[in-house]
């Protein structure tokens, strides 16, 4: 360990020099209050910035130990001081100056959600932060006085506004913390009630656009109130009573016309797996934590799942029991997606019909008339899901606003209006009853059979070229894998470019700790939750790593089910 003026002088010496001569500077250094550690030098200003990490004792940082006493906390705070951190940055930093990336000093920014991430950590001994800063050069000689301002001026400020607990807005702080951890005793309370979902009164749940995620603002924005028959309260540790709508367990449908909230409702319950920070306006919407939301996805390849309770009896005696596409349709991807999710390990199913393939979701009467059963390879989900219920205890949650088929298979229907809900359950029964459908059943006596999967290992290669290992996400939607790229645009609950650049990793780990050609891909998954559980996600990277953020099993089952190398075994 170096003391911190060493740093100082060794980039007196640098300046002018040639860019790779920072490589000198990769070491530890102990200034006045925190250590300073360079992990990583950038060869070039045009490259990823560099690496760094800074360690705070707490005698110095003085966070109490009631601000991370509890699991749930202890992210709440790491979030909190990632955002303060980010917040210092904008302020303290003077941003890029000469070549490249130089000058910047940035931590990675979180969203709405509050989410576990390796960007900050805290303990009974210290409190560290992880971020990267973009030596200065000017061409590809160094800057060495810009240096020195970036580490002995701007940096200090950073760290003594964002890693100071007397230097924090206390009251903000534990408003962070204790809305997060009720957040999470809600979504841990569910199942007692025999509920998957849960809106607050009062919840804000439109955004504030297509691409901005923050709330909605103004006089017009309506607040979510529960209706009478579907109102339920819990106790939460910090806030007290709170009161709202249940969803119960089962088949759901939410109805209603166009533009009068539906599918507001379901995307807030989709991201309700994640807690949100305060003022977000869904801090208070919860889903069951295995709820995945399912969607058609034409294109995309699928690798012997068994799709057999929705589609058999396809053409020139294609089996579905193996199911392989490299070109999946609508209803095809559609019912791989519920397999594969159900072999994942699934609890919920968001589904609605705007992203769905119609003739998966439901043929009429008149199409039964004129195809007949024989004919026709697809069983409609109609036909399907309270089967699912009843069999493996999978509720379903789904906007529908063009069949009325669906009273007759639903628990509870919702019914929203100018974005407000009424249950409707009675009136949707009575009409179904009036009305009585048609159509013929079409589902069987069950739902059908599961099938685990197993990983090959070898179908899973990230070489390329001249290197062993190359795995980088290309923002959220995207990994490149080796040679191969992964497309995630229909795994709608990815919120944050760091779950995706930690999924990237973990398939990797996945691979090599866990694809032996016998265990299953549920068990694969497992392991690899476990593993993360216990050790945190630096386990994915054998440097430090400041820009993962956790994901859910249900995600990385998605990741590696979408690579098109893929390779599977199904277990007998």
């Amino acid at each position: 360990m170096k003391d911190y003026t060493e740093l100082k002088s060794h980039l007196s010496r640098l300046d002018g020099k040639s860019y790779k001569a920072y490589k000198d500077i990769k070491d530890g250094y102990r200034y006045p209050g925190f250590t300073l550690y360079i992990d990583h030098v950038q060869g070039d200003p045009f490259a990823d910035p560099s690496r760094v990490h800074v360690r705070v004792n707490q005698d110095v940082a003085g966070f109490p130990a009631d601000t991370y006493g509890s699991p749930s906390r202890e992210v709440a705070l790491r979030d909190y001081l990632t955002r303060a951190f980010h917040k210092a940055c904008v302020k303290f930093a003077k941003g890029s100056r000469g070549s490249g990336k130089g000058g910047i000093i940035t931590i990675d920014r979180p969203g709405q959600e509050i989410l576990e991430r390796t960007s900050a950590f805290v303990n009974d001994s210290f409190v560290e932060a992880r971020f990267v800063m973009g030596l200065p050069a000017f061409g590809r000689r160094i800057a060495g006085s810009h240096a020195i301002e970036m580490f002995f001026d701007e940096l200090p400020h950073i760290i003594e506004e964002s890693l100071m607990f007397k230097n924090l807005d206390k009251e903000k702080l534990y408003h962070h913390v204790k809305t997060s951890e009720d957040a999470d005793a809600l979504r841990n309370s569910l199942p007692e009630k025999k509920l998957v979902g849960f809106v607050a009164d009062s919840a804000v749940l439109p955004r504030k656009s297509g691409i901005d995620d923050r709330p909605m603002k103004g006089d017009h924005v309506i607040k979510f109130t529960a209706p009478h028959s579907l109102h339920v309260s819990f106790q939460l540790p910090n806030s007290g009573e709170i009161s709202g709508m249940g969803i119960p367990e089962g088949v759901t449908l939410i109805v209603g016309g166009g533009y009068h909230g539906k599918s507001t409702v379901l995307n807030a319950l989709e991201r309700g797996v994640y807690n949100h920070l305060p003022g977000d306006g869904r801090e208070f919407v919860v889903a069951h934590p295995e709820s995945v939301k399912i969607r058609a996805e034409d294109g995309r390849r699928i690798e012997k799942t068994c799709i057999t309770p929705f589609i058999s009896n396809l053409p020139f005696s294609q089996n579905t029991d193996t199911f392989s596409s490299q070109d999946g349709s609508g209803s095809t991807s559609q019912a791989a997606n519920i397999m594969e999710a159900l072999e994942a390990g699934t609890s919920v199913l968001f589904i609605d019909e705007d992203t769905s393939a119609t003739n998966f979701m439901i043929r009429d009467h008149r199409m039964q008339e004129l195809v007949a059963r024989e004919s026709e390879p697809i069983t409609p989900f109609i036909d399907k899901v309270r089967l699912l219920y009843r069999d493996h205890g999978v509720s379903t949650i789904l906007v529908i606003g063009g069949s009325g088929d669906y009273f007759d298979v639903a628990d509870t229907v919702i019914m929203m209006k100018e974005y407000l809900p009424s249950n409707v359950t009675e009136e949707a029964r009575a009409i179904a009853e009036k009305y009585r459908a048609e159509r013929a059943a079409e589902g069987g006596d069950s739902f059908g059979t599961l099938v685990d999967r197993v990983p090959l290992a070898e179908s899973i290669d990230p070489s390329k070229g001249n290197r062993d290992v190359k795995i980088s996400p290309k923002g959220l939607q995207s990994i490149m894998f080796g040679t191969t790229t992964i497309q995630l645009g229909a795994v709608e609950q990815l919120v944050h470019t760091s779950q995706t650049r930690a999924i990237a990793d973990a398939i990797y780990y996945a691979r090599q700790k866990y694809m032996d050609g016998k265990r299953t891909l549920r068990e694969v998954l497992d392991g690899v939750m476990a593993d993360l559980h216990e050790n945190g996600l630096d386990i994915l990277h054998s440097g430090l790593q400041g820009d993962y953020a956790m994901f859910r099993k249900l995600e990385l089952a998605a990741a590696i089910n979408r690579m098109r190398t893929l390779k599977m075994s199904q277990k007998k």
